[in-house]
């Protein structure tokens, strides 16, 4: 039953005008449910190294360059090891994907600020870090908790 509740979760809202990078983090997402899928697809992105990701903390500014690979490799190693520690449960659930075998755009959810990530809400809580290949914009109506801001800027200081 899980797996059905939290397999999909979708921003759905009124159509308008739209960037790319808006209207793919309103799209649908699949979840990595399992941490076995969330080990497949960290493999992934460290073997497409022609791909330049953009590394997004939800609540700093949008960044303006795409990561190196050093970067990605780093921000990959920390933020699995983040998770790990402190989403104390039998599944992931809290990173999704647009696509598990060729993804362009990923939320990671902060597993302290979840509220409701999955299924439908009216305010869904944002993600905490996004990974996309689209320039992102700033999602930031929402404040980043202090302790994560923290985390993010001695991550690459």
């Amino acid at each position: 039953m899980i797996d059905e509740i939290m397999a999909e979760t979708a921003y759905k809202t009124a159509p308008d005008t739209d960037s790319v990078f808006i209207a793919t983090f309103r799209g649908s997402f699949t979840s990595m449910l399992r941490w076995p899928q969330l080990e497949q697809l960290w493999q992934l992105l460290r073997k497409q190294d022609h791909k330049h990701w953009y590394i997004y903390a939800v609540g700093e500014p949008p960044p303006q360059t795409c990561s190196d690979t050093a970067q990605l490799h780093r921000f990959i190693n920390e933020i699995d090891k983040l998770i790990r520690q402190e989403h104390e449960e039998e599944y992931c659930g809290i990173v999704y994907a647009d696509n598990r075998e060729d993804p362009s755009f990923i939320k990671i959810y902060d597993p302290n600020n979840l509220g409701v990530s999955c299924g439908f809400s009216d305010n869904p809580p944002l993600p905490g870090w996004i990974l996309s290949l689209e320039m992102p914009e700033d999602l930031s109506r929402l404040p980043q908790a202090g302790n994560r801001r923290r985390w993010w800027q001695k991550l690459f200081a």
